[in-house]
């Protein structure tokens, strides 16, 4: 079994043609089990929950024509899965929760994308990093992620260490904190029984490698922590991609088993 669950429709239309798009790719790459899920934040009805300047232009459109194609594709026998991405705000913890139940969701990924009005993560704020020590905002970082698995209303971590995505990475002389970190987040990720992707991702941003890195995945490994492989795809060719790369690196670190969900309960199946 091959997953790939961290799939993004939102460079295209809402139709049936658009998804055999990604299905096509899917298939060709040996994908046997495809999820779509959209970025929560996209939709009008997660407007209690991100709401900001770079976010507004973008809540554009309705939850429910999104559920309905992936349902439509699944009626007509399409192997898909249906899922979200839907990002922590702290604070916003009942409007997340009722966002998640009102919807038939396969699955949800948890993501962290901004700190405050901060997304690290976009080029275009790339200039919020400028003046800030690292180690600081990994530690902001790792506490919201904390914050997210406290709920236990998400199925999936998302790429747990997106914060190093444009290349900036804690001076060594903080190595020793940074695993402290590491290990410490291992314990809220046991109590909230979520599963913990490794992403590809990453091969195509400034930072030119996986998530989650090679300090992090050993510690996930070793504590036996359930895993997935997602390539976090926002156009058809992005999925799979770099699927030979990620596969030996989960078979590097002895992951053997790879978790699979329908409607929010997880199955266990063997990795390729």
């Amino acid at each position: 079994m091959i997953t790939d669950y961290h799939v993004h429709l939102e460079t295209g239309p809402y139709t049936i043609k658009w998804l055999e798009r990604y299905l096509k790719v899917a298939m060709e790459r040996g994908i046997t089990d495809l999820g779509f899920s959209e970025h929560a934040y996209r939709f009008k009805q997660s407007k209690e929950i991100l709401s900001n300047p770079w976010i507004t232009k973008r809540q554009t459109e309705d939850v429910e024509k999104y559920i309905n194609l992936v349902l439509e594709a699944k009626r007509q026998g399409y192997p898909v899965k249906l899922g979200v991405e839907l990002d922590f705000i702290p604070g916003k913890e009942k409007e997340i929760i009722k966002f998640i139940k009102d919807y038939p969701w396969d699955y949800v990924i948890g993501s962290i994308h901004w700190i405050g009005e901060w997304g690290f993560d976009l080029e275009e704020m790339k200039d919020g990093w400028s003046g800030k020590e690292i180690i600081d905002v990994y530690v902001k970082y790792f506490n919201i992620i904390k914050q997210l698995l406290e709920t236990k209303e998400f199925d999936i971590l998302g790429h747990i260490d997106v914060i190093k995505v444009l290349g900036h990475r804690p001076h060594k002389k903080h190595m020793e904190l940074l695993l402290e970190i590491y290990n410490d987040i291992i314990i809220n990720i046991k109590e909230s029984e979520i599963v913990v992707e490794m992403s590809t991702a990453g091969l195509r941003k400034p930072v030119g490698e996986l998530y989650p890195s090679e300090n992090l995945m050993g510690i996930l490994s070793t504590h036996k922590i359930p895993m997935l492989i997602n390539s976090d795809a926002h156009k058809p060719e992005h999925v799979g991609q770099d699927y030979d790369k990620g596969i030996a690196y989960m078979k590097k670190y002895g992951i053997k088993n790879i978790a699979t969900f329908e409607k929010r309960k997880r199955i266990m199946v063997p990795l390729g």
